[in-house]
């Protein structure tokens, strides 16, 4: 094969290499995008229902306890002094 057409080939074998390459580059690219968008979405926390509380100390109404988390200081006081949780519970209004 004569060198003139060996160059002519590279030429076009290099052309069609570009297009491929940046059709890939962009498909890549967007497939990244979705992805970011996708993280950010879901790094943002998630809305939680409001929980009433269950337990409420006698001596300070104001504080009451969800029973979600770490048991408030007030009610591990009483329970180390012998009393039972249900005595804290909230009577519903339902019952």
């Amino acid at each position: 094969m004569p060198t003139d057409e060996l160059w002519m080939l590279h030429e076009e074998i290099t052309a069609e290499l570009a297009v491929k390459i940046r059709a890939e580059k962009k498909a890549i690219e967007n497939r990244l995008r979705l992805l970011v968008t996708h993280n950010v979405r879901k790094s943002e926390r998630r809305p939680y229902p409001i929980v009433l509380p269950k337990f409420r100390n006698p001596a300070e109404p104001s504080q009451t306890w969800a029973g979600r988390g770490k048991q408030p200081r007030w009610l591990t006081a009483q329970l180390r002094s012998g009393k039972r949780i249900d005595d804290f519970r909230i009577k519903s209004r339902t019952a």
